[in-house]
Parts: structure tokens; sequence; C-alpha cells
């Protein structure tokens, strides 16, 4: 059975989650644009920084996250001065360092639909007057909407595993900064099997849900369209 520190660390981790993927899918399309069709020379620069999360260690992302939302750091600490708390050990800092480290999960199926989609409707909508919102709202979208649905549903599941990072910047503050991910490692350092079998297993089916989700998803339209 869960306990209620489990059943609320179940409720931040959805929580963040979701806040994470919705701010994420709201900021990264301009990133994602401009990645897919710049011949900028610094875009491979960018390129490596938006994927850099893939290959660096969580915990070695969040010690830095944790030095720059500290008051002694500049950032840290203007954000203190207006908001009245730390940036550092709050949930407002674990959606930050979630949104740095799902980052390449959500603009990289995004810049592949960009690149799929070609410019040839942007252009004919150009000519019809069409501004750029209108642009995106009535061509982009709707010929990438399933790549935007894939970042989402990846942005999603890979916040909900989460550790490394939560912990070094959120602390392990129950019903704040408590995810699932910690909460289960504090069963298991407290040889709480029973309780930590719970949550593991919990996990493991949702995260297995949300995959074959996806892979369903990218099947069907394989077979609808012959490609991604």
């Amino acid at each position: 059975m869960l306990s209620g520190d489990d059943i609320e660390a179940l409720l931040v981790t959805f929580k963040l989650a979701a806040i994470t993927t919705i701010a994420l899918i709201l900021l990264c399309p301009p990133l994602a644009w401009w990645l897919a069709h710049s011949r900028s020379r610094i875009r491979p620069m960018i390129e490596a920084v938006v994927a850099l999360p893939l290959v660096l260690p969580p915990t070695v992302l969040g010690f830095y996250l944790l030095l720059v939302f500290s008051p002694q750091n500049a950032i840290g600490a203007g954000f203190e001065s207006i908001f009245g708390h730390s940036l550092a050990f709050s949930f407002t800092g674990l959606v930050i360092g979630s949104m740095i480290y799902s980052l390449p999960f959500v603009v990289q199926p995004l810049q592949s639909g960009f690149v799929t989609m070609g410019t040839g409707e942007i252009e004919a909508a150009a000519t019809l007057g069409m501004n750029r919102w209108q642009r995106f709202h009535y061509v982009v979208f709707p010929m990438t909407k399933r790549s935007f649905m894939l970042a989402a549903m990846l942005g999603f599941a890979h916040t909900l595993g989460e550790f490394g990072v939560v912990l070094m910047i959120g602390g392990n503050i129950p019903g704040e900064t408590q995810v699932i991910s910690i909460a289960l490692f504090e069963h298991v350092e407290a040889l709480a099997y029973d309780q930590a079998h719970a949550l593991a297993g919990g996990l493991l089916i949702l995260s297995m849900s949300l995959l074959i989700f996806i892979y369903g998803f990218l099947q069907q339209n394989e077979r609808r369209w012959g490609y991604w």
C-alpha cells in the first residue's frame, strides 16, 4: 500500500511532468524551427547545447544548476529578491531544471517534423498574405501536429523518471520537491521493500504503457504516411 507521503510524491511528480511538458511545448517550437532551417555557423553549437542533457550525467547538470540557483549567484539572488524565496530547493527550481533536462526530448521531434514538411507550403501561405501566426496556426501546426504529440509524450515520460537533477536542486521536501524516484530511493535505504515494490512497479507499468503508446503511435503513422 502507498503511504500518504508516497501519494504526495506521485502528485508532485505528475504536476512537475505536466507543467514542464506544457512549458516546453510552448517555448520550443521557435528554437526547433530555427534549428530545422538555419544555415548559421553556430547551429552545430546550439544543437550540441540542446542535446547535452542526453549525454551529461544528471547529477552534473543538477550540480551546476544548484550553483546558479543559489542566493550567492546573481540569478538566484535576483529571484529571491523579487519573489521572496530561494530558487534552489523549490518547486519552481524543479520546473526550470526539468525543462533543461527534458529539452532535447521535445526539441528534436519538433525539429524533425519541421525538416520533413519543407518550406513550400509556408511560402505559398505567405503569398496569400498570411502573417507568421496565421502561417503557424493554419499550415505548420496541422502538418506537424504528430511531431508535437510525440514531443509532448516524450517530454512527459522523460520527466517522470528524473532523479539526479531533482535531487540536486530540489532536495527531498515532502509535498513540494519529493518526487516518485526520490521516495523510492528513501524506501530502499530504509529497507522498506514492500513500499519500494509498490512505487517501482507502478512506475514501471506507467513507463511501459507510455512507451507502448508512443511506439504504437509511430507505427500507425508509418503505415499511414510511409515515413515519419
